[in-house]
């Protein structure tokens, strides 16, 4: 998708730090994210936001970034895997997944990490329906499914 509108200066949050960005209003979120701003952890995949991959967390809601329009974002701070343990380490959902060894390739992860700690933040204490429907519509290839849901068991564990 290439942009049509001119580009213009912006600030928007990214992982707590105000930021200023020079796109069109209509470029995706996650062309900003990976080329302006240097961050790896949401991924392009399908381009159509049905994957999960460019998954990032919109005033704290998974969104996807590869349909998102800057213009879209407003004030509403941004949370990428990058951010989301911030100063304290490894964010207890990260951690799951190292220990669970919920990845094979790790193409798709960004996508599950983010859904689940939006999830386990609105649910502390999912049952596996909810942990299912909170986790709908994200796309591993590799089949590491059974052990993503492992991930998210241990992690809403550890969280208390």
């Amino acid at each position: 998708m290439s942009p049509s509108a001119p580009a213009t200066r912006l600030r928007i949050t990214v992982n707590g730090t105000v930021r200023a960005v020079r796109s069109a209003p209509d470029t995706p979120l996650l062309y900003v994210l990976r080329d302006e701003l240097g961050l790896s952890g949401p991924r392009f995949g399908c381009g159509l936001g049905q994957c999960g991959a460019c998954t990032v967390l919109l005033a704290g809601a998974p969104a996807r970034s590869c349909t998102l329009p800057l213009s879209a974002v407003s004030d509403r701070p941004i949370t990428t895997l990058e951010g989301l343990g911030g100063d304290k380490g490894l964010h207890p959902v990260q951690q799951a997944f190292i220990d669970e060894q919920a990845l094979q390739c790790g193409y798709c992860v960004n996508g599950w990490i983010m859904a689940a700690s939006a999830l386990l933040a609105k649910t502390p204490n999912p049952s596996d329906a909810e942990i299912r429907a909170g986790l709908r519509g994200l796309v591993c290839r590799c089949g590491a499914h059974m052990r993503m849901l492992r991930a998210v068991r241990r992690a809403a564990r550890a969280r208390g």
